[in-house]
């Protein structure tokens, strides 16, 4: 049985680390409600480049001079895995399940015979897959530095994979991050960025005129199109982390408060005993005399 000592300091222990993780939930509520405002907000720019860009491709189809980025190369050998993660921890499985499934992709595209090189951004990605693909790296991003997602982190990523694709070094380029749903529910996701995939009956609803010829058009809006997936990527990770961690720390924080019930009655029940031993000392010592 534990001292009453290792049992006031085992008490106190689990009360600050309370305190710190009730503080972690209100800090990633109060950033959850921003992140996803402008997750939300970004989607219908992001729905209406894919409308846009499956009108176009529609008036392209059997067109010899369609642009590789929608069309490709005809080969799909070299595989770029861009796996998008938080910096920090403390998130419930978000950067787990995130990685988890980009090395179920990775495996399986090895198991074809293809070719798999792997771009990381944030930092706890890396450090999950680099025991097994760290031969696979080929670029990091790091964000820990930035205090919001912007547009230019995103076309900065968009850069990098489209410069390895136009070089040669890549075939289909997909990135794998968490669509926010909810603050207990985030989806795994894989969005294939190269060559561009158009949902089937996006250009359904979209009408569009155009003035100029459309390999023209579709030069200049594809690249856009990779930065806008990826911005929205980057965006939906940033409210599902703050929405994990808001689910985390909550569930932390009342494991802690049961962890203080139990321990708080063991104190009593050790002390009671403690104080019962001495009573019957002080009592047959009396008797004795």
């Amino acid at each position: 049985m534990a001292s009453l000592k290792a049992l006031r300091n085992r008490i106190n222990s689990v009360v600050s680390t309370r305190k710190i993780t009730r503080a972690m939930q209100m800090v990633a509520a109060a950033k959850l409600r921003r992140a996803q405002q402008t997750a939300e907000a970004a989607r219908p720019y992001a729905t209406a480049m894919e409308s846009m860009l499956a009108n176009i491709a529609a008036s392209m189809e059997g067109r010899g001079d369609a642009p590789v980025l929608l069309s490709g190369r005809g080969n799909d050998q070299r595989h770029l895995l861009i796996v998008a993660t938080a910096e920090r921890g403390l998130c419930g499985g978000f950067n787990s399940s995130i990685s988890r499934l980009a090395r179920h992709r990775a495996l399986a595209l090895q198991e074809e015979g293809k070719e798999v090189r792997i771009l990381t951004v944030g930092r706890k990605g890396r450090d999950a897959l680099k025991r097994e693909f760290s031969d696979l790296f080929v670029e990091h991003v790091d964000l820990s530095g930035a205090r919001q997602i912007e547009y230019s982190h995103a076309a900065d990523i968009a850069n990098r994979a489209i410069r390895r694709f136009e070089d040669g070094e890549d075939d289909v380029c997909t990135v794998f991050f968490s669509r926010f749903r909810s603050v207990i529910r985030q989806d795994p996701t894989a969005l294939q960025l190269i060559p561009a995939r158009i949902p089937e009956g996006a250009s359904q609803s979209a009408h569009y005129e155009y003035e100029e010829d459309e390999t023209a058009i579709l030069e200049e809006l594809l690249p856009r199109n990779v930065a806008v997936q990826v911005f929205g990527a980057l965006l939906e990770n940033a409210a599902s982390e703050q929405g994990a961690r808001m689910s985390a720390m909550d569930s932390a924080t009342r494991n802690a408060g049961e962890m203080i019930d139990r321990l708080t009655l063991e104190y009593n029940r050790t002390r009671q005993a403690a104080i019962t031993t001495e009573l019957i000392e002080i009592i047959s010592g009396a008797e004795a005399l």
